[in-house]
């Protein structure tokens, strides 16, 4: 039986089959070992994704959380079956260094927080996962790539879709130019959040509001697709409700000119909901709708439907994949140098809305 490109796309985004470790002195090949995730951070994200995802993956596991709330510490601990050893404040976490049983470190934590507990996971010899984005700007994120150089560590940024079929699939289609060259692309995203105690919307712990919490999905849907890194952006930003929204943009349109000549028009938005990416060549479209969330993505082209079944939790692939970079000692694909590329991008998109002015981006 001929093996499809589909199948392939699919085979990779779910993990099929065992994975080839490596192989035994006396032949065969080595059952994998679940490399020990702790979870640094149990809000919504961590409860409702990463926990529930580390009980279906093959190559980790839930090993230990850190958490400031004796009420979650010991709810997970009872849902789990998580040992006291493996439990951890933020007072105590550098002590990790010294257990065994975490080989990798899952920083969930405010952006605020992941410079800090990504250098202090490396200082302590564990690899990392960080939630995106990477950082609040593009220096912290250099310095959580040296720390991890430094300690001889890994790292990954949480980029789920990096491994979700549909998204392979379009990126497929626009990179190999299936239906020709793409020319336009919109991606968006966006949904309600007025709530002004959400920490999200302060920008000393969330960064810059929509664009630094969404707009991550907006432009990686954007470059994926087209398989290159902009050249020049322009912007536009929105304040309505000034209550709400103090010192950040309520919502933010932007453009980004790409070298082959591909152009994206995006928007992120706290408040109305859109969730699309749409690519066209000249007659001919592709794209997904709902294209970024968590649950599952639907896709359709021209010519007729992208489907792919819905993995359970999206994470499961995305951890797994790293659990393998770890043990076989091969690149991170979802990797913090990806990460502070998009950093650089937003930036430049934010001097864009701050200036009115087009910024370009010079890539070494």
């Amino acid at each position: 039986m001929t093996t499809t490109r589909r199948d392939f796309l699919q085979k990779m985004a779910f993990g099929a089959g065992t994975a080839l470790l490596p192989n035994r002195p006396g032949g065969g090949f080595s059952e994998p070992k679940k490399l020990g995730v702790a979870l640094v951070g149990l809000g919504n994200y961590a409860t409702l994704q990463l926990g529930p995802a580390l009980q279906e993956t093959q190559f980790c596991r839930l090993a230990g959380i850190v958490t400031g709330t004796l009420a979650k510490a010991e709810a997970w601990s009872k849902q789990y079956g998580l040992p006291p050893q493996n439990v951890y404040d933020y007072r105590n976490f550098d002590s990790i260094n010294n257990n065994p049983d975490v080989d990798v470190v899952y920083v969930v934590l405010p952006n605020s927080m992941h410079a800090e507990y990504t250098i202090r996971a490396a200082k302590a010899g564990k690899h990392v996962i960080c939630e995106k984005p990477l950082a609040l700007n593009p220096a912290e994120g250099e310095r959580m790539l040296a720390a991890c150089r430094e300690a001889g560590v890994k790292l990954s940024v949480g980029y789920r879709l990096y491994f979700e079929p549909h998204h392979l699939e379009v990126r497929r289609l626009g990179t190999e130019k299936v239906y020709g060259a793409v020319k336009m692309l919109e991606t968006s995203l966006g949904f309600s959040m007025a709530d002004p105690k959400v920490w999200r919307l302060n920008k000393a712990l969330g960064g810059g509001g929509a664009i630094m919490d969404l707009g991550v999905y907006a432009i990686q849907g954007a470059r994926w697709t087209v398989g290159e890194l902009p050249v020049a952006v322009t912007a536009q930003g929105y304040v309505r409700d000034r209550a709400v929204f103090k010192d950040i943009f309520e919502t933010m349109a932007f453009q980004m000119e790409f070298p082959g000549g591909a152009i994206s028009n995006s928007t992120t938005t706290y408040t109305s909901y859109v969730d699309r990416l749409h690519a066209t060549t000249d007659y001919r479209w592709f794209g997904l709708q709902p294209a970024f969330n968590a649950t599952g993505a639907t896709g359709t082209a021209f010519n007729g439907k992208i489907e792919f079944p819905t993995p359970k939790f999206q994470q499961i692939r995305q951890m797994d994949a790293f659990a393998e970079s770890v043990l076989r000692d091969t690149p991170v694909l979802a990797s913090g140098e990806e990460g502070l590329v998009d950093l650089k991008i937003i930036e430049a998109i934010v001097r864009a809305a701050e200036s009115g002015r087009r910024v370009e981006l010079a890539w070494g």
